[in-house]
């Protein structure tokens, strides 16, 4: 199990619980920067009563990992990006005598499309939340509204006024909304894309980096994009950061084929009330996820039970969710046993 820093112990939990159910035992590594929490993991199961060597951790940074999937394990659950899972699933493809179990869990570009009969008020509420919640570092995060022109500039107008309730600070202060990114890697990301906006299209809100003697750390404004050239990088690319870009369509179909034109399909946001376009958007979105008229929430916030959080196309190897019904079946080998007893006289 490769896992990354953003939640560091589901993701540990859920993969390594299906697979030690199955029978397998595991070598976990954590993010470097979130590593404590899977000690402590670890501890507890040993204290459990699990016996030693059923699960193992391995704690350190790039250099593990690779290790890790380069040795001789019997198959691999790796979470993280798309350009290093596709590296890792090319290699358990083909880079043994034989092809090797691989569930593969990448990010995603998750789309919240605003029809002309939503509720703009809880559309703008749910993109919010799941734009700028964490920072905007969950691959589930909402980093592209595509909107009807009927309502796109009243829908623009509340995303800016629930934006700006997303007050910047210490997250052990209470009157913060939103904390730092994670990392000086996330921070320079997030200039970058800055730098791209400005040039390519409009900030309407946001574009800021705080790092001053008062917020010692790597804080970003939550920002709102707009007016990018179809097919730009940051409609089309992972970027970790809270960015949302909000681009205007046409109609129901323009939205869609607008939505469903890129690599990642892992969750998908809707806002309407009318049925007709509601199974419409349930037929045609190319994602595993899916979220109607959630305030709470417009592409986050599901929970085990509720949602299994599977991914399509490039976010995800197998189309199966944590969790789900067909999940743990994956740690497992099928074998058909066929027996002849002959009768003895």
């Amino acid at each position: 199990m490769i896992v990354p820093f953003n939640f560091p112990l589901a993701l540990l939990t859920g993969p390594s619980v299906a697979a030690m159910l199955a029978g397998n035992t595991v070598v976990a590594k954590p993010g470097p920067t979130t590593s404590l929490v899977s000690i402590l993991l670890a501890d507890e199961l040993l204290n459990a009563g699990l016996p030693e060597g059923v699960f193992n951790l391995v704690t350190g940074g790039d250099e593990a990992g690779r290790a890790l999937a380069a040795s001789d394990i019997d198959g691999i659950v790796f979470t993280g990006s798309y350009a290093v899972g596709r590296k890792i699933a090319v290699a358990f493809a083909c880079g043994a005598e034989y092809p090797r179990p691989a569930i593969i869990e990448m990010g995603g570009k998750n789309p919240a499309i605003v029809s002309a009969s939503a509720d703009i008020d809880a559309a703008a509420e749910g993109i919010t939340r799941s734009a700028f919640g964490l920072s905007g570092q969950k691959c589930s995060a909402c980093s592209r509204a595509i909107v009807h022109e009927d309502v796109y500039d009243a829908m623009l107008e509340r995303l800016i006024d629930h934006t700006r309730e997303w007050v910047v600070g210490d997250p052990a202060d209470r009157t913060s909304r939103i904390g730092p990114v994670h990392t000086a890697s996330a921070f320079a990301r997030y200039k970058l894309d800055i730098a791209d906006a400005q040039r390519d299209g409009r900030i309407v809100i946001g574009g800021k980096t705080l790092r001053d003697h008062e917020l010692d750390g790597y804080y970003v404004e939550p920002t709102i994009v707009t007016e990018l050239p179809a097919g730009h990088r940051l409609i089309r690319e992972e970027q970790f950061v809270p960015l949302l870009v909000v681009e205007r369509v046409r109609s129901l179909d323009h939205a869609l084929k607008t939505a469903n034109d890129q690599v990642f399909g892992l969750t998908a946001g809707f806002f309407s009330q009318d049925q007709h376009e509601v199974q419409t958007f349930l037929d045609r979105i190319e994602a595993g996820t899916l979220f109607v008229n959630r305030a709470a929430g417009a592409t986050t916030g599901g929970w085990p039970g509720q949602q299994t959080y599977p991914g399509w196309k490039g976010s995800g190897s197998t189309g199966r969710g944590g969790l789900g019904p067909r999940y743990v079946e994956q740690f497992l080998r099928e074998q058909g046993w066929n027996i002849v007893y002959e009768e003895r006289t």
